[in-house]
């Protein structure tokens, strides 16, 4: 089937989690110029008021945007909201790697449709793993 080239990107906020999070993320893909995949990877820790809650909602409504615009998928590795510091600390191996699974998985499904398409004339085709 070929390669899968990722992206991944890494939030600033929550550095100590963030980081490690990453290196499970890179341990799962290999680095490419070209991208038909992208990962996102933060953790969005509880405070004192609801702002957790709606950054949790904003950013995975705008992941969703990000990938409808571009056609490609974009994967939410973000652990949260209403997670405490330990609750994240718990996450940072689990998150990344569902995210780089769940990004390699549509993205061979997505190349396996096109190439379906492009030879079939069919109006309708199934992919199956």
């Amino acid at each position: 089937m070929g390669r899968i080239r990722t992206a991944i990107v890494v939030s600033e906020f929550n550095k100590e989690i963030t980081s490690r999070m990453l290196g499970f993320a890179i341990n799962q893909t290999e680095k490419d110029d070209a991208v038909d995949a992208a990962i996102t990877i933060g953790a969005i820790i509880r405070g004192e008021t609801r702002h957790d809650s709606i950054v949790a909602e904003n950013t995975a409504r705008l992941i969703a945007d990000l990938s409808l615009k571009y056609g490609k998928p974009v994967s939410l590795g973000i652990s949260g909201p209403d997670m405490t510091i330990e609750q994240a600390r718990a996450r940072i191996e689990i998150v990344p790697t569902r995210a780089v699974d769940a990004a390699i998985s549509m993205a061979k499904r997505i190349k396996k449709l096109r190439r379906e398409r492009s030879s079939n004339t069919k109006k309708t085709v199934t992919i199956e793993d």
